[in-house]
């Protein structure tokens, strides 16, 4: 088989060589690499570039005391890694260039002292010492470790010829090749190791390649030598889609093409520098991006034809930024004003980030840095000002407190419904966006919008691409019967979800009646008791709701669990603060209407969702059904049914061989009933319930409109529950005289809710005949009738369990996965 023998170049970062532990990783990779050629191009030991350039800035401002401390630290470095790695010989031979070099440098710093400036000559020779330091110290300890090829310190200062423009360093490649074929041989075996960062200019004289010179530095060597790939040794496992610190849940992105890189570079991304990739690019020589701390990890690998299946690669923003929109009717079909106004902050030296025009020509809207703005507004102006006096041009607005962000990725070109996602994932949020901008290419969107919304969007659109789990974060209160059960669902299902779905249920908030759980995670759902009596403190609603709002989880919503017209009510403020609400709890939709409506113009404005399956049938389909009906254009003339599954339970056991009492008893332990049961017996829960369906077919219905027959005896209904319970036996006769009457009438007793068209409401107990629909039920069972213009002769039927705890949970859990669905996950 033919060994492949073309160069491949390792660079490793300053953070890889921090220590001798750095130094001896390095050196372990390096033996386990195995390419036949190796070239090993190192940036100096953290920290000691920075170090070096403030040293001059220190000699500028006199302070030699200052410049000998920091010397001092740069020896002691230096000598400890020696001390440490080398062998007595060679530590020495180091160790005497490592004095001469700090001689030197002594000088350079007092002649800075003298004359109080230094050139950029000078500091180009002092900020390259670094790299020297780092690849003598490195090729001693490899070679001293018995490395299996020679190792061959080579001088980068004898081989890059550099000539600086505008655009910062321009390779001399032709002398730059001819210096590399002198200087190295083709056949030769041996490791290379060539400090960064450093080169020579036109003249002879040392310079450096500027921030990221290093990797420039591994870019040009895998130019001149032809070689097969370049690796980018660093502190990451590779390109991530998005700023862990903002998206902690970013991933490695598999493969990238160098297009793609460029634009996540530009926009902040930890990839290489696009400049730095340049020489690569135009040899098509792949760069791949490795963890020195993870060397078997993949990594990314830069390529002209990526592999990834990924559409969108990377999420990435640029923060503090400032809009300026440029405004008038005069700009309209008059040629040259982009030209003038471009040309006009390019003499300030002003750096434009995004450009976006309408077709109109009417305005044109352009981003820069938030620290040029205030210079950028008066140059517009000043460069307009005629047209400004004379109204051509109407506004020079500025905008600050602003953030970019961007989408990349090459698949998008030819993709539909890219920018579709794009604008759907931030509004599902309530960003604004305030400017949008994409290149011909496709292979960047970006918009611009509130600095303080970033995170948020970030994330938002990280999920909506399916880069990373769509989270909710969730507050459930109310952890009754219901509220209990559905917390068991979802820590049932939450493993599922997020493998099969990429869905995060994160319930990261539980509220009881006096004391609520916050977690900045998320809670433990197989502990939440224990962890509730153990950390949870006083309640405090509005805390919860914030908590559950932060701001870095984009997707909020509260469960409420309760029966509680005071939780209820807050539903409009959470709506404002970006929260969804999920309940069954029927008081929000039953309270006054006026109340209602403005609950519900509060979600319109906000643009969060409201779901209340729950709240009328437990897990049943019955809202569903209404709004189904409605609007495919169907007429709804009546609606009849036993909806209180409580209820139906009650008249479906009791024969009047056991006490009334004691079946409603039974039932509330059952949780079958609301944990007062005169909520249910008192017809109230079952008005509420017609409420609700009514507004759901548009009917203006109040509460007190509807007529209802109170189950509770009069006596009953103002003390409290215990009271209650313990003085309903005396009332049994009256139940069981009603259920005997029936009896000999060879019917049975249901409670039944009426509802038409017009917008009568009725819930009474009823004699109806042994064979209706409504006398032949399972126990807890709700059956609701509907009588439209298309199902006039055989009505439409719904029927199924319409009470327990487990039902009701099922049907929120429901809802909340609705609402994941609307708010982009894939379920």
């Amino acid at each position: 088989m033919t060994v492949d023998r073309r160069w491949v170049v390792h660079k490793f970062g300053g953070s890889s060589l921090a220590d001798a532990d750095c130094f001896r990783r390095v050196a372990a990779i390096v033996e386990e690499l195995p390419e036949p050629r190796v070239v090993l191009v190192l940036s100096a030991c953290r920290g000691v570039t920075d170090e070096l350039i403030g040293l001059v800035a220190k000699a500028e401002g006199t302070d030699m005391a200052a410049c000998e401390e920091a010397l001092t630290r740069l020896q002691q470095m230096h000598e400890g890694i020696a001390a440490e790695l080398l062998e007595p010989v060679s530590r020495s031979v180091f160790l005497a260039q490592f004095e001469g070099d700090l001689s030197d440098l002594r000088r350079m710093l007092q002649a800075v002292t003298l004359v109080r400036s230094a050139g950029r000559d000078l500091r180009d020779l002092v900020s390259g010492f670094g790299e020297l330091w780092s690849t003598h110290l490195f090729a001693a300890f490899l070679e001293g470790r018995g490395h299996r090829k020679p190792v061959r310190w080579v001088d980068a200062r004898e081989i890059v010829v550099v000539e600086w423009g505008p655009l910062g360093p321009g390779v001399q490649w032709a002398q730059s090749r001819s210096n590399v074929a002198r200087r190295i041989e083709q056949d030769t075996d041996a490791t290379l190791v060539i400090p960064g960062f450093v080169a020579t200019d036109t003249r002879g004289l040392q310079t450096t390649l500027g921030r990221n010179g290093s990797d420039f530095s591994g870019s040009i060597f895998g130019a001149l030598l032809d070689a097969r790939e370049i690796v980018i040794w660093t502190d990451v496992d590779g390109v991530l889609s998005a700023d862990p610190r903002q998206v902690p849940d970013a991933k490695i992105i598999d493969s990238l093409s160098y297009s793609e890189a460029m634009e996540l570079a530009y926009f902040g991304a930890k990839v290489i520098h696009p400049q730095t990739m340049a020489p690569a690019v135009e040899k098509s020589i792949p760069i791949r991006i490795l963890n020195t701390f993870a060397p078997t990890k993949a990594g990314t690998l830069i390529v002209a034809v990526p592999s990834s299946a990924h559409v969108v690669k990377g999420i990435t923003s640029i923060d503090d930024v400032a809009l300026v929109n440029l405004e008038g009717a005069g700009m309209i079909g008059v040629p040259g004003t982009a030209h003038r106004l471009f040309g006009a902050l390019h003499d300030a030296e002003i750096s434009v980030t995004l450009i976006s025009q309408g077709s109109s020509e009417h305005s044109i809207c352009f981003a820069i840095p938030g620290d040029q703005a205030a210079l950028a507004e008066r140059v517009v102006r000043r460069a307009f000002a005629v047209e400004l006096r004379d109204g051509q041009i109407q506004s020079v607005e500025l905008t600050g407190g602003c953030a970019i962000i961007a989408i990349v990725g090459d698949g998008m070109a030819g993709s539909h419904g890219i920018s579709g996602k794009l604008f759907a994932a931030l509004g599902n949020v309530g960003v604004n966006i305030r400017a949008i901008a994409q290149g011909a290419s496709e292979r960047n969107i970006s918009v611009v919008v509130d600095r303080r919304d970033t995170t948020k969007a970030l994330r938002a659109v990280h999920a909506g691409f399916y880069l990373s789990p769509h989270t909710l974060s969730i507050g459930l209160i109310g952890p009754g019967a219901v509220g209990s059960a559905l917390i068991e669902q979802i820590e049932s299902q939450a493993a599922r979800f997020r493998r099969d779905f990429n869905l995060d249920l994160r319930v990261r908030g539980i509220a009881g009646s006096r004391r609520m759980l916050l977690a900045d995670g998320a809670i433990d759902l197989r502990r939440w008791r224990e962890e509730l009596d153990q950390y949870g403190e006083l309640l405090d609603l509005d805390r919860f709701a914030a908590h559950v709002a932060v701001d870095h989880l984009p997707h909020r919503v509260m469960i409420d669990c309760t029966a509680d017209a005071g939780v209820a009510g807050r539903y409009a403020t959470w709506f404002a603060a970006g929260l969804h609400v999920v309940t069954p709890n029927k008081k929000a939709n039953s309270a006054g209407f006026a109340e209602f409506l403005r609950m519900q113009q509060a979600r319109r404005e906000a643009g969060t969702h409201y779901l209340y399956e729950a709240t009328v049938g437990a897990g049943l389909p019955i809202m569903l059904t209404v709004r189904d009906l409605r609007e495919t254009g169907d007429g709804i003339r009546t609606i009849e049914g036993m909806f209180s599954g409580t209820l139906a339970y009650l008249f479906n056991v009791y024969d009047g061989s056991v006490p009334f009492s004691t079946i409603v008893a039974d039932a509330r332990a059952r949780g079958f009933t609301e944990p007062d049961p005169r909520d249910d017996l008192s017809g109230m829960d079952f008005a509420r319930k017609l409420v609700i369906l009514g507004r759901e077919m548009g009917l203006p219905l109040e509460l007190a409109g509807v007529e209802v027959e109170n189950l509770v005896p009069e006596e009953l209904r103002e003390c409290g529950v215990a009271e209650f319970l313990e003085r309903l036996p005396a009332h049994d006769a009256r139940m069981r005289e009603l259920h005997g009457a029936a009896q000999r009438e060879g019917r049975v007793l249901r409670y039944v809710g009426r509802l038409t068209a017009a917008g009568k409401a009725t819930v009474s107990l009823e004699h109806l005949e042994a064979h209706h629909a409504f006398a032949n039920m399972a126990l807890t069972d709700n059956v609701v009738r509907f009588v439209t213009d298309r199902y006039c002769e055989n009505p439409l039927i719904v029927q199924g369990p319409g009470a327990g705890p487990a039902v009701t949970a099922g049907g929120v859990f429901g809802d909340l996965l609705r609402l994941a669905s609307y708010l982009g996950a894939r379920i």
